[in-house]
C-alpha cells in the first residue's frame, strides 16, 4: 500500500513538473546575444520592463507629467500673469536678464551671481548661465518662481530688463527701451 502511494505521489509530482515546463522561446531569444539586432534588444527591454510598476508623477520626465490642476475660482481676470504663473508650476522656465550699461563679462558674472545668491537665500532656486557680456539666462526648475525673481531683479540698480515668456519687464532704474511696452 505504501509503495502504491509513493508511486502515485511521484507520478503526480512528475506531471506537475511537466505541466510547469516553460514555453519554448521565440526564435529571436534562441540567438547568441552578440547576434541580437536592435529590434531584438528592444523586445528584450520590453520584456524586462513588463512587470515593473509605473513611475510616480514626480519621477516622470517633465514632458510626460500631467499638467498642474488650476483652480479657476482663484484666478484674477485683471491679472493674466497669475494664470501664466499657475500654469508654469513645476515646469522648467528660462528667464533672460540684461545688465544695464556696457558691463564687461566679469562684471556681468559678478552681478548675476549676486542676484542668484540673493534668490537662493529667498528659497528661489535658479541656475544661471551667461550668454553674452551683458546677458544671462536664469533657469527655474519651478517656473512659477520666475515672477517672484523678476520682481526682485527689476528692483536692482543694474538690471536693464527681465524677459519671461517673451514679455519684457524693464528695470525700475533704467529708462524704457522697448517700444512694445510704450504702445
Amino acid at each position: 500500500m505504501n509503495k502504491v502511494l509513493l508511486v502515485f505521489a511521484l507520478l503526480s509530482v512528475l506531471i506537475l513538473v511537466a505541466a510547469k515546463k516553460p514555453k519554448d522561446k521565440p526564435e529571436w531569444a534562441k540567438k547568441d546575444i552578440r547576434d541580437y539586432s536592435d529590434a531584438d534588444m528592444e523586445r528584450l527591454l520590453d520584456q524586462w520592463e513588463e512587470d515593473e510598476d509605473p513611475l510616480d508623477d514626480d519621477e516622470l520626465p517633465e514632458h510626460l507629467r500631467p499638467m498642474p490642476k488650476i483652480d479657476m475660482t482663484k484666478i484674477d481676470a485683471a491679472d493674466p500673469e497669475s494664470l501664466l504663473q499657475m500654469t508654469k508650476k513645476g515646469r522648467t522656465l528660462m528667464t533672460f536678464v540684461n545688465v544695464a550699461g556696457k558691463p564687461t563679462r566679469e562684471k556681468t558674472e559678478e552681478v548675476t551671481k549676486l542676484w542668484q545668491t540673493s534668490l537662493w537665500n529667498n528659497h528661489i532656486q535658479a541656475e544661471r548661465y551667461l550668454v553674452d557680456d551683458h546677458r544671462a539666462i536664469f533657469l527655474f526648475k519651478d517656473g512659477s518662481q520666475a515672477w517672484t525673481a523678476k520682481e526682485y531683479m527689476v528692483d536692482q540698480e543694474l538690471c536693464e530688463s527681465v524677459t519671461i515668456e517673451n514679455k519684457v519687464y524693464d528695470g525700475k532704474h533704467v529708462k524704457k527701451t522697448h517700444k512694445s511696452d510704450e504702445l
